[in-house]
């Protein structure tokens, strides 16, 4: 794959960026879009005609000075009133112009590629591909936001600067003169000479920083990524704090986000050798640009050819020609930070926009389909297959009826998560139908749950709105669920559930949102590994008692597990994808009996200690008192 800092690569990403960016003005927004455009394109004229009139006003008044004409002097001082009103007005108006145009292009940029995003978990299969998508998340904020407004910006720059270059150079033609001199023994005359010194001029500079800034885009997307990796680790770091805590990793997070904070400073540093290169130009710049044109000029005053009132005229309209001919060395830094920022949103549009590929038909992917009667879940010749092609499992047949308690194993490694996976309609990758019957409601219980922000209703309710759950029905969940010590606490604000809940409770939480959710097709991945077996049996028991009918495909290794399945699938491992070797029922089918069978073999939990213990107690007492107990 090319490098992500070779200009091919930068210039398909910066096309891509322009691509899906530039639907703001051809889809459902564009009106909104155009108004905006048309009124920064009407203050940009405003802009224009105000500053003629003040470089006009700027010569009158000091050819007034000149002939020390106090009402004169006066009479321009009354008439910059209404030009300095006008323009502060025309600058006030394209500050909201620009800013209301980048708050809606940005809006409309994020939501766009939140909803491709978020489409048919896509955020969950970039962990699974490779490409330039890493951090998602500071791309779809951080990124996006430079990446609108700077555009913003610069056209709104642009177009002043070529309008205003227009404009002004007009004055420098007609105001400034000709020059005159002898060469050889032949008279040259130059006219409009400040027009050609005001272009070398900026020929001169722009060179200068391009040359000096040249490796400013690369610098800048150096700086963004590592930016993201420091925050990702800092979350990360936040995100796991309590297993990290409990395993005591605090030198080794400190040494890592140490490291990730070196990579930053090291990417601010080169950004600062950069800065300095062209502050050297463009400071420079600022100090000459106002001396030239007076000193070109001072001949031509001091033989009476010119006026004060002019020559401060053709120096004012000098630095404003040479400022527009110098925009883009201005604004080099920020357009460098904004190519990196549109080519990083670029890259997660191009990693979107493989994952869309492979949803396409005929593309390598697996197909989902409704059948209106037969079994709860069927798949037919169902292979899973990585993003490149290599096959995790092989193809598989299996039909799953309603009711029916499915139980897959097999060794570490072998495919049964990415199977699930498959299934659940997360993993894409393969070949295949998979066919759920129509109108059947499927819920996924992975091995980590997730707690969502907020009360521990809306936990329970979730993915549902929390006010289209009653509360007896979140208690009553709760409580099935055994977690009926925390059901005077369903409306609590800010606690952080995720973090004051065990591993095992959430797991029983997940088992409260299917209480709650009653779904007709059950898929679980280690959906019990966290809790003890007689917690994991009362739930197992209560979830056929509530959903009979319910099709149930779970992943477990826990031997426990049979007595609350019907039938067992075992994947093997093989060189060419994991195989299905074994499709059997599972006997005796009688879930009570079996698995107080399982528990005469089970190694006994804490609480079996616990009983065991105090039976051995009572059996002690009862000898101790029939011993004490007098004969007759």
């Amino acid at each position: 794959m090319q490098d992500v800092n070779t200009p091919t690569k930068r210039r398909r990403l910066f096309a891509r960026f322009w691509r899906t960016a530039s639907g703001f003005w051809t889809e459902q927004s564009k009106r909104e879009a155009w108004f905006l455009t048309l009124a920064l394109l009407f203050i940009i004229l405003g802009q224009l005609f105000v500053q003629y009139r003040l470089n006009v006003w700027n010569r009158d008044v000091f050819n007034a000075l000149e002939k020390r004409d106090i009402s004169l002097v006066s009479w321009f001082a009354l008439l910059f009133i209404p030009l300095a009103i006008a323009a502060v007005a025309f600058n006030v108006a394209s500050v909201w112009g620009r800013l209301t145009t980048q708050r809606a292009w940005r809006a409309w940029l994020t939501d766009h590629q939140i909803d491709r995003w978020l489409k048919n978990g896509r955020y969950y299969q970039l962990n699974l591909v490779k490409g330039e998508h890493q951090n998602p998340e500071f791309r779809i904020a951080d990124d996006t936001r430079i990446a609108t407004e700077s555009p913003v910006d610069f056209a709104f720059g642009v177009t002043t600067a070529v309008l205003t270059a227009i404009t002004f150079i007009s004055v420098l033609w007609a105001v400034g003169g000709s020059l005159s001199f002898e060469w050889s023994g032949r008279s040259i005359t130059i006219p409009g000479y400040l027009v050609f010194v005001a272009l070398i001029y900026s020929i001169l500079t722009t060179t200068a920083m391009l040359f000096i800034g040249r490796r400013f885009v690369r610098v800048a997307e150096g700086k963004n990524q590592s930016e993201a990796e420091f925050r990702y680790a800092a979350t990360r770091l936040r995100e796991n704090g309590e297993s990290i805590a409990l395993l005591g990793g605090e030198p080794e997070e400190r040494s890592g986000l140490s490291i990730a904070l070196g990579h930053v400073i090291m990417q601010w540093r080169a950004m600062c050798g950069q800065y300095l290169r062209t502050t050297v130009v463009s400071y420079g710049n600022f100090v000459l640009a106002p001396v030239i044109p007076l000193l070109l000029c001072a001949p031509r005053y001091l033989v009476g050819s010119m006026s004060l009132g002019e020559v401060m005229q053709v120096s004012a309209a000098f630095v404003t020609v040479q400022q527009s001919f110098n925009w883009l060395m201005e604004n080099y830094p920020k357009l460098a930070d904004w190519t990196a920022s549109a080519n990083r949103v670029a890259g997660l549009l191009v990693s979107l926009d493989r994952l869309e590929l492979a949803e396409r038909p005929g593309t390598g992917h697996i197909l989902h389909s409704e059948i209106g009667e037969g079994a709860a879940l069927q798949l037919r010749d169902v292979s899973v297959t990585l993003d490149d092609g290599t096959v995790v499992v092989g193809e598989t047949r299996v039909a799953i009826d309603r009711g029916e308690k499915v139980l897959v194993v097999g060794e570490s490694g072998a495919g049964k998560s990415t199977l699930i996976r498959a299934i659940a309609g997360l993993w894409p990758w393969g070949e295949g139908e998979i066919s759920i019957r129509r109108g059947s409601k499927l819920f996924f219980m992975p091995q980590r749950p997730y707690v969502p922000i907020g009360t521990l209703k809306h936990a329970v309710a979730y993915p549902n709105p929390v006010d289209s759950v009653a509360d007896e029905k979140v208690v009553a969940a709760l409580e099935e669920a055994g977690l009926g010590h925390l059901v005077d606490r369903i409306h609590d604000e800010g606690i952080p559930w995720e973090r004051t809940l065990s591993g095992g409770e959430q797991q029983r939480l997940t088992f409260a949102q299917l209480f709650v959710q009653e779904p007709t097709i059950i898929v679980m991945d280690e959906a019990t590994s966290a809790l003890d077996p007689e917690t994991q049996d009362r739930l197992l028991q209560r979830l056929s008692e509530r959903l009979p009918e319910a099709a149930v495909i779970s992943v477990g290794h826990r031997p426990e597990l049979e007595a609350f399945h019907n039938r067992r699938l075992v994947l093997a491992r093989r060189k060419n994808g994991a195989k299905l070797v074994t499709d059997e029922a599972l006997y005796p089918r009688n879930h009570d009996f079996r698995r107080r069978l399982v528990s005469l073999f089970r190694k006994p939990g804490a609480a079996q200690k616990n009983r065991n213990r105090q039976d051995w107690r009572d059996q002690q007492r009862r000898r101790s008192a029939h011993r004490d107990r007098p004969s007759s």
